[in-house]
């Protein structure tokens, strides 16, 4: 089964170049561009500005870029920024990193008994393995009575 159709329509203007240029239509006011098409030199997404050390600057997207997947027959989108407007990511404060050791050693902590498994602690629960089993075992025992008991009642 067939997901929708994007037609190629001659766009009049777009930010990333100086003359009109091929889309597949727009999406949400944006111009929309399929998977390969968009010029890499120009756009690419957060994670693509992510990871050449980028951020968008407070810029909104110019673009949005559509990935048809074959096996699921889904259609995902991503916004495209301008990478000329981008600027450096922040770099981490010495109060930043501060926070985050702070926050990552709260996870880390047992609710029982105050310890540090030096591992993340499951969020459903909180607890420490050993402090989880200890837990389990006793609520889950049920009181069955003893053989005397068993061999009086029968």
């Amino acid at each position: 089964m067939a997901g929708k159709t994007f037609p190629w329509v001659l766009t009049a203007s777009v930010p990333w170049a100086d003359g009109p240029q091929y889309t597949r239509g727009t999406h949400d006011g944006l111009p929309l561009l399929s998977y390969g098409c968009a010029p890499r030199a120009k756009l690419a997404t957060y994670r693509q500005l992510r990871a050449m050390g980028l951020r968008p600057n407070g810029q909104d997207p110019v673009a949005v870029l559509y990935v048809r997947h074959n096996a699921s027959g889904k259609t995902s989108f991503a916004s495209l920024y301008l990478i000329e407007k981008a600027a450096p990511v922040r770099p981490m404060t010495p109060a930043k990193w501060t926070a985050l050791a702070k926050a990552n050693l709260a996870r880390r902590i047992c609710r029982i008994c105050g310890k540090d498994p030096l591992y993340v602690l499951p969020t459903s629960t909180g607890l420490c393995w050993p402090c989880f089993a200890a837990e389990t075992a006793v609520s889950d025992t049920v009181d069955c009575g003893t053989a005397d008991d068993w061999a009086e009642a029968a």
